[in-house]
């Protein structure tokens, strides 16, 4: 009976961090890192203050977490995009449409990695390098390939990949200002992955 009571508390507890992480989320992104409190977090999530201060010592400490989880969900669901197709086209497309998907559903998310904090923490200075490298990493790898078989013209690969990250991130986040995102979201996916592939040189070989 004890063991069991215990699984319950357990449970409990996680729901209630992951309540307090997911309206954090949010809230973050929402009112951008100074302006966002404690309170507002709590708030949101429905939870007692006491509870903020049993998972986290302050807001910078849970900023930071956060950041931490959401950019290797990105960076997890767009490398899987990837290697889960075939083609460059299709890797692109591919990728770029979990990214879009990850907007419409998650907005939060985006704008939390994009600008969220930005100069605010400086603890989080060194992981927003990282993750920029990595998602720079994630389209220069398919980019590699193609052009060690000849499917896109000879570039400077690494170049290519973080002017396609740029421009990923900032139609992205014109696409989800706009008050009918979703509908739009199809033909920003298809125009995007063309103009990639223009701007690599794909030669389809």
């Amino acid at each position: 009976m004890s063991y069991r009571s215990t699984e319950r508390t357990r449970h409990k507890k996680d729901a209630k961090r992951t309540a307090m992480m997911q309206a954090a989320v949010r809230v973050f992104a929402d009112k951008g890192y100074h302006s966002a409190t404690i309170r507002d977090i709590v708030a949101a999530a429905d939870v007692a203050v006491g509870t903020f201060y049993f998972y986290f010592p302050d807001k910078e400490t849970l900023f930071v977490y956060l950041f931490e989880e959401t950019a290797e969900f990105m960076l997890q669901t767009l490398r899987q995009a990837i290697t889960g197709r075939a083609t460059l086209p299709k890797q692109i497309a591919a990728a770029i449409q979990a990214y879009v998907n990850i907007g419409l559903y998650e907005p939060a998310v985006v704008y939390l990695l994009s600008v969220g904090g930005v100069g605010a923490v400086p603890a989080l200075v060194g992981r927003r390098e990282e993750f920029r490298e990595g998602l720079v990493n994630l389209w220069q790898t398919p980019l590699d390939q193609a052009m060690d078989k000849g499917q896109i013209i000879p570039q400077n690969t690494r170049l290519s990949a973080e002017a396609l990250t740029g421009a990923f991130d900032e139609v992205i986040l014109n696409l989800l200002a706009q008050p009918v995102a979703e509908s739009q979201a199809p033909g920003v996916v298809h125009d995007l992955t063309q103009l990639a592939l223009r701007a690599i040189g794909y030669t389809g070989t």
